[in-house]
């Protein structure tokens, strides 16, 4: 077992393309670390650049303390798994995830001891002579872990592993990778573009974009004090609400100006965040769906007059989109993989089904004035003191 360290890593592909720029990234002894982010964003290019899969342009990549730039991939002791299994079809269960010990030269006794024990682990002991058709898509992808684990590698590396199984497989594979790493307690840097995987799963999830990482943080830090609007708006199922407001006077105290309407800030905001105090200064104010509440009148606070555009039914819950009442309100900001564009103001709220809206209802709501988030309209960056 051992620790996982990038120091400046960098990769640029021919043409002067930067897949990855000046990563720093520690993933400790035993840590389950997600580095997700959205496609091309370079986390596949980090894990590769670790797996000895793609060259390293500058920086230094250790494992274990022991610098890895110039080690073939068989030389530095770690196990990757695939999206797509990468089994042999034409063998059993037992030589898929025995291949790699008998290509070592190890014996047939070890051999059957060590695919014995992780089979147990990943319940796959009465499956052993079964060959990959007969399995499920689960079960392949166990098989898959199991050929990593009998290796007794010193640190894990999963590329989206479980992309290629349907909605309920991937939320039993998820519990049981997370219940296999904690049980084996070994390093293990796991990529994904799906943000529910990064918060379910992480010790502490590294968010990346454009190739530069934006926040490293436990997942619920990362969802309660984003560092930037694109963490904001990526991290979170549906995502941040994020409206461009501007700065208002409101008798010595900040206001927000939302289109024709206004928002008054409490005062704790004040001392918690770096907010300007000239009037017509823009920012991004962001608010999570669980934060807005339908009010039955519109009054002192943040609250805000919205209408009705449309009604999720999920079951457990609904989803609400508001669009503002009034007629030039400005731009929110939503994120389409890195790209952020520009759409009318709406917000989406989250409502219990027993919620009485329906399209075209004129509602006001209230913003939790607790769970607030602002942003630099230019730089994106939080505004909240002392945000990582």
């Amino acid at each position: 077992m051992a620790e996982i360290t990038f120091e400046g890593v960098t990769k640029v592909f021919a043409g002067n393309v930067t897949a990855v720029d000046h990563l720093d990234l520690h993933v400790a002894d035993g840590e389950f670390m997600v580095l997700v982010g959205p496609s091309g964003c370079g986390k596949t290019t980090a894990l590769r650049m670790l797996a000895g899969l793609e060259e390293i342009s500058s920086g230094t990549l250790s494992i274990g303390g022991r610098v890895v730039n110039h080690v073939l991939p068989k030389d530095r002791d770690v196990a990757m798994v695939f999206q797509n299994y990468a089994l042999y079809p034409h063998m059993s269960v037992a030589q898929n995830m025995g291949f790699a010990l008998k290509i070592r030269g190890e014996s047939k006794d070890e051999i059957t001891r060590k695919v014995a024990e992780a089979a147990s682990i990943l319940r796959l002991s009465e499956y052993l002579d079964r060959r990959p058709k007969a399995l499920s898509g689960g079960q392949r992808q166990r098989v898959a872990m199991g050929r990593a684990i009998v290796r007794s590698p010193r640190a894990f590396l999963m590329d989206e592993p479980l992309s290629n199984l349907d909605a309920q497989l991937r939320v039993e594979m998820r519990v049981e990778i997370a219940r296999i790493q904690r049980l084996l307690g070994v390093a293990t840097l796991y990529v994904t573009h799906d943000q529910i995987e990064a918060m379910t799963m992480g010790d502490r999830v590294a968010v990346m974009r454009g190739g530069k990482l934006q926040q490293v943080a436990p997942p619920q830090e990362l969802y309660d004090r984003p560092a930037n609007e694109f963490v904001a708006g990526f991290m979170g199922s549906p995502p941040m609400n994020l409206l461009r407001v501007r700065t208002a006077p409101a008798e010595g105290r900040l206001a927000l100006a939302v289109g024709a309407q206004r928002l008054e800030l409490p005062r704790a905001y004040e001392a918690s965040h770096e907010l300007p105090t000239d009037a017509d200064c823009e920012l991004v104010l962001g608010v999570r769906p669980e934060d807005i509440e339908v009010v039955d009148e519109a009054g002192s606070g943040p609250t805000l007059r919205t209408r009705v555009e449309r009604r999720e039914a999920l079951g457990a819950e609904i989803l609400v989109h508001l669009a503002l009442v009034e007629a030039g309100a400005p731009s929110s900001v939503a994120y389409d993989e890195d790209v952020a564009i520009t759409r009318p103001s709406v917000l989406v709220a989250r409502m219990a089904p027993q919620a009485r809206v329906g399209v075209g209802d004129v509602l006001n709501v209230r913003l939790n004035e607790e769970r607030l988030h602002f942003f630099d309209a230019l730089s994106g960056v939080s505004l909240a003191r002392g945000t990582a």
